[in-house]
């Protein structure tokens, strides 16, 4: 078994004077540094009292899914022979809350690939629809959470 390690760091930066005196009283936003890497400026969602111009964990989720399963996606297209040329997805997630505890319960991932048809292998349109489905049973974070994710792909001709 393989096994890799990930460091970082995370600082509050919402002391505003008082700590978390009150639930009022405290700003919500952090940073995230990881060694060699470009930091991320982070807060709560807008709806918790957060900065809305900041990632939030949330959105680091669902960023995580999405280019995790991306990434697989590629590298099973490069090893079957479909040349992709753009990809986008246009992912959403739903928090569930009840009770004060909240879980992010369904992640719809909604990716759009465009493929050279032309550079890739014979019935490359359908076998770059199928690889989605391997990509999201390799996807490390995928394997990793216990929330639903779907995949609904688009796949264009180039």
């Amino acid at each position: 078994m393989a096994t890799h390690q990930f460091e970082g760091s995370l600082e509050w930066s919402g002391n505003l004077g008082t700590g978390t005196s009150a639930y009022d009283q405290y700003g919500r936003n952090f940073e995230v540094d990881t060694v060699g890497k470009f930091p991320i400026a982070g807060s709560a969602d807008p709806a918790f009292r957060g900065d809305g111009q900041r990632i939030n964990p949330e959105d680091f989720f669902m960023n995580a899914l999405s280019s995790c399963h991306m990434l697989w996606y590629f590298h099973l297209c490069a090893d079957a022979g479909v040349v992709v040329i753009a990809y986008r997805d246009n992912y959403s997630g739903i928090l569930e809350i009840a009770e004060g505890v909240g879980r992010m319960t369904r992640v719809k991932l909604r990716p759009i690939v465009t493929i050279d048809a032309s550079k890739s292998v014979a019935n490359a349109q359908q076998l770059a629809l199928d690889l989605h489905h391997k990509a999201h049973e390799k996807c490390f974070i995928a394997n990793s959470v216990t929330t639903e994710v779907t995949c609904e792909p688009v796949v264009e001709l180039g």
